[in-house]
């Protein structure tokens, strides 16, 4: 470990500021180098804190002017050597002891304040007895200038380097075997060491001349002036590589010669992009080890070798569901975190994938490798706006709310260029709803904003690219490869006909099913699921996907019921396991239905789950321990699990029939590459709905449409709040400009048809202005003039806390009203301030539950009933049974409702048996749980920004941990800690 003496931060001075600081050459005491260095005790130097600093984060010498490439350096050193070496009446060592004693001024400039102006300037010359007197009256200009231009400053570590070398060589002073190859290093220490030895004094004017002077000057006369500096510089080098292991220093040399090759490589259009698509060697090691991948498919290559990748395009490319399109996204993604050295940001659709990219794909383990940052948004977790980073560069992976929040943080702090890379997976999402509206938003904002972030949007499921390709200003790129063929049939009574465009009505006859039935299996199993089921279990894995959760569970446990006992005794071992870990996991418990079917090797996987119970269940599938999974839809559209056969058990998802898009991502999952050589997807069809799924079937996929007027408050009344609060458009005529750039302005002649795109923009800017967010004045007459928009308090603080504008002005007034008589006696109110909005409308209250949990409150909690509009009446006329004619709010009635179960959960922190008291699927509890923590956290950033609740930030602070750990108060420290939840 280095001395504290010589954890010196050093600190740049621009060179019109040292020639002002600079003193003249003057003889001082001899001390050591290194001691000078040390701050003195007193009230002068900086501080303790900045002398020991040791952040990993921050860039020790990103201030340090090095003077490594100045040519002009090496030549002003000549020069002055030569004119020594050229004067008859100068000794060879003289000229030695001119240089080294400059060095040595420069060691000591900075603590020598003041110096006399009759010792400005000298020339050392050299008497008969080999002595060096000062004259003052011949001015050394060659020698000021060398001092004052170049040799002012000597780093530390070159000080640390001169120390060891002096303990290197008295230490081996006892050895004649080294005595002679030590001499002249020897001799070059001691006058480093000895000051003295190169100024007037009358000590030294009286010395007599002894052997170690002799060997200074045979030094000088066999070295230059320029081979000294070269070796100080390498002992500069070699001083600060002194723990450093050499194996662990080759490496690091290698994998950085390389990345400096592969970005000369990214930067030209040359074909020859390095050893690995511009990218290290190791990067292709590790995908060999990691992900199993030796080579790319041909397509994968093609894409990468793209024009418009070279030039840095934004691109769009589609192929079939598990054709490899991550892995060129990863491989993009690479390039700009180690060649062009920026950040990125990828965007999922599911906090399941997220979590799934950043820990189970393993690319905290390339981060690790190859010296980047993984940082997962989803949830509550993320930092906005993120560290900014002076060293490592961040890959943000997030879902699509966190992405948006991202974007606006970055543009916010006028960061938005440090984005060099946006990547979006299944990019058909634009059409989905509001989350398709969010994801719309921050693609627009990163497109008007800054012209150096590139943008990479994929997806299976995509038609109208044409609008796309417009919206992103962006190149497409198409491929129908799939490594593993995929067959599709359909299903209609015992009969399987295959998919066939050729022939008349689509299908072709294929087989009957051979497996017998009883009367009683007949019955249990009227679709002869178990016969589809047993082509291929347990030596290859299935899926079935069924319209609701509730048949999921139904399909699992039916299943099992009817398989033979031979089933149990496949990897007997792993599944006893996997139930040990589910009952670890449940603390003590585990779920009836998965406790029958586990021995049988099949589960359910559905929102019910846990996310740890999920993750067990798809790492057990993902090792064949379990061979069959009894599935929800948004298995198809959240993490990979392909499997030899699909079987879709009905063609609708809920009460929904079945779209394309849908269709096309739950069949994808058939075929695993390298382990199937084909994937097989089975549609159960009843003969009500044959001619319904003739058109699905055969119909090309649904249009990507803008989604933006479809809710205007989290669409287009949301993104013109966020734009004047960001100040991309603050006038009329700018945000008329920027929703051109928005794929509502691409389809504006499609969607806007009973109003025109500039009315719609100007009734959400009335609307916004009328709820009191915005501030100004739109009219017919001005709406195109230069009237400036500007945010109010109440809209800065929604848009921070990214609120949802149809609940903004109710959070307002309810936190104003709780002002008034905010219970602190528990946490109750404040976890009904917090409770989610969006929520409500799925809960469907106990009311005996709720009666018997509201009894148990005690007077200070029930008073909290009172206050937010739930009176103890109406709960117990529900629970008896009795009318009620009182007026109550529903929403109200129900969020409190939904308090009571984060109550429970902070008091008892076992989803499990709050779960079951409160009759609610676990999943669901641990979803409001995450909901619960996300609000909170929105609910703190909205609060502040309004001065009149400033008592809230505190509080909600604490809470907001409470949530995001669902532990004890006491243990949330211990939680913070980095790994613990990993």
């Amino acid at each position: 470990m280095a001395e504290p003496g010589l954890a010196v931060r050093r600190k740049s001075r621009s060179r019109s500021e040292r020639k002002r600081s600079r003193a003249p050459v003057q003889p001082v005491a001899a001390s050591s180098p290194v001691a000078r260095k040390r701050p003195s005790s007193g009230g002068e130097g900086p501080p303790a804190e900045a002398l020991c600093s040791n952040d990993s984060e921050e860039d020790m010498f990103g201030d340090y002017d090095s003077f490594y490439g100045n040519d002009s350096l090496i030549a002003q050193v000549d020069d002055v050597e030569h004119k020594y070496l050229q004067d008859k009446n100068m000794d060879v060592k003289a000229a030695g002891e001119i240089v080294l004693g400059n060095l040595q001024s420069g060691v000591h400039q900075k603590e020598q304040d003041h110096f006399s102006a009759s010792q400005n300037a000298g020339v050392l010359k050299s008497d008969d007895e080999g002595a060096c007197q000062v004259h003052d009256s011949d001015p050394a200009d060659g020698n000021q200038k060398l001092t004052e231009s170049i040799l002012d400053d000597l780093p530390s570590s070159q000080l640390l380097y001169f120390e060891k070398m002096d303990e290197l060589s008295s230490a081996s002073r006892t050895s004649p075997l080294s005595k002679g190859r030590d001499e002249r290093m020897n001799s070059f220490s001691d006058k480093i060491r000895d000051p003295l030895s190169f100024y007037a004094g009358a000590e030294h004017r009286n010395r007599p001349i002894d052997s170690s002077s002799h060997s200074k000057c045979v030094l000088f006369k066999s070295e230059s002036l320029k081979d000294h500096l070269k070796s100080a510089m390498t002992g500069n080098a070699r001083a600060q590589t002194l723990q450093v292991s050499k194996t662990k220093q080759l490496k690091e040399a290698v994998l950085s010669e390389e990345i400096f090759v592969a970005r000369k490589a990214i930067e030209s259009s040359s074909l020859d992009i390095g050893p690995f698509y511009g990218l290290p060697s190791k990067v292709k090691d590790l995908f060999r080890q990691l992900r199993g991948i030796e080579t790319l498919y041909e397509w994968q290559h093609d894409c990468l070798m793209l024009e418009s990748l070279q030039q840095r395009k934004n691109l769009i490319y589609s192929l079939p569901t598990g054709g490899g399109k991550t892995l060129v996204a990863e491989i993009i993604i690479l390039q700009e975190l180690l060649c062009r050295q920026k950040d990125v940001l990828m965007i999922l659709p599911y906090v399941a994938i997220v979590q799934e990219k950043v820990w189970i794909q393993g690319l905290s383990s390339f981060g690790i490798e190859l010296g980047f940052l993984v940082e997962e948004y989803a949830g509550s977790k993320g930092r906005f706006p993120p560290i900014k980073r002076r060293v490592k560069k961040s890959l943000y992976i997030a879902t699509i709310e966190k992405g948006h929040a991202l974007v606006n943080s970055l543009i916010e702090t006028e960061r938005i260029d440090d984005l060099g890379l946006v990547v979006v997976d299944e990019l058909h999402m634009l059409g989905m709803g509001s989350r398709g509206a969010v994801l719309e938003i921050t693609l627009a904002k990163i497109l008007y904003t800054s012209k150096k972030t590139q943008i990479i949007g994929m997806s299976a499921t995509l038609n109208n690219v044409g609008d796309l390709q417009k919206f992103l200003q962006a190149e497409y790129y198409t491929n129908n490869f799939r490594p593993v063929e995929l067959k599709e049939y359909i299903k209609i009574r015992d009969a399987i006909y295959a998919v066939d465009s050729k022939t008349e009505n689509g299908f072709a006859f294929s087989h009957l099913l051979n497996f017998k039935y009883s009367s009683n299996l007949e019955k249990a199993d009227p679709d002869h699921i178990i016969a589809l089921v047993t082509e291929v279990i347990p030596k290859y894995s299935c899926l079935i996907f069924c319209p609701t959760k509730k048949n999921c569970e139904n399909v699992a446990s039916m299943v099992c019921k009817y398989l033979k006992k031979e089933f149990r005794a496949h990897k007997e071992k792993e599944k006893q396991d996997l139930i040990k870990n589910l009952k670890s996991i449940g603390n003590g418990t585990v779920c009836p239905v998965l406790k029958q079917t586990i021995p049988f090797g099949i589960a359910y996987h559905h929102g019910g789950l846990t996310n740890d119970e999920r993750k067990s269940i798809e790492e057990a599938y993902s090792a064949g321990v379990l061979c069959l999974l009894a599935c929800t839809a948004t298995l198809a559209a959240g993490v990979n699990l392909p499997a030899r056969r699909v079987i879709l058990r009905a063609p609708y998802v809920g009460n929904d029939f079945l779209k394309k898009s849908q269709y096309k991502q739950m069949i994808g999952r058939a075929g695993r590459a390298g382990i199937d050589s084909a994937g097989e997807s089975i549609l159960i069809v009843q003969e009500k709905d044959k001619h319904l799924v003739q058109d699905l079937v055969h119909s090309s996929l649904e249009n990507c449409h803008s989604n933006l007027l479809l809710e205007l408050t989290k669409g287009i009344q949301s993104l013109l709040l966020s734009l004047v609060g960001l100040k991309i458009a603050v006038t009329c005529e700018e945000v008329d400009n920027f929703m051109c750039c928005t794929l509502l302005g691409v389809q504006q002649q499609l969607l806007c048809k009973e109003k025109s795109l500039s009315e719609i923009i100007k009734d959400g800017l009335e609307n916004l202005i009328e709820k009191g967010l915005l501030k100004g004045r739109i009219s017919e007459k001005d709406h195109n003039s230069k009237s400036t928009l500007t945010i109010t308090p109440l809209g800065k603080a929604a848009f921070k806390g990214s609120i949802d504008l149809a609940y903004c002005n109710i959070l307002y007034r309810e936190l104003k009203k709780s002002l008034e008589g905010l219970v602190l006696e528990s946490n109750l109110h404040l976890l009904y301030l917090s409770t989610p909005y969006d929520m409500t409308s799925t809960c469907s209250p106990d009311w005996m539950i709720y009666l018997r949990q509201f009894n148990q409150l005690s007077a200070a909690e029930q008073k909290v009933a009172d206050i937010v509009g739930v009176p103890e009446s109406f709960i117990t006329k529900k629970a008896s049974g009795q009318a009620v004619r009182k007026n109550v709010d529903n929403a109200v009635v129900n969020r409190f409702y939904l308090t009571f179960v984060l109550y429970s959960l902070l008091k008892e922190t076992n989803i499990w048996s709050v779960s079951e008291k409160f009759n609610l699927s676990r999943g669901y509890v641990q979803n409001l749980l995450n909901s619960a923590a996300s609000f909170a956290s929105c609910l703190l950033h909205f609060c502040e920004e309004l001065e009149e609740f400033w008592v809230y930030k505190a509080l909600l602070t604490e809470l907001t941990k409470q949530l995001t750990y669902c532990v004890k108060t006491e243990l949330i420290p211990l939680m913070e800690v980095a790994g613990v939840l990993e």
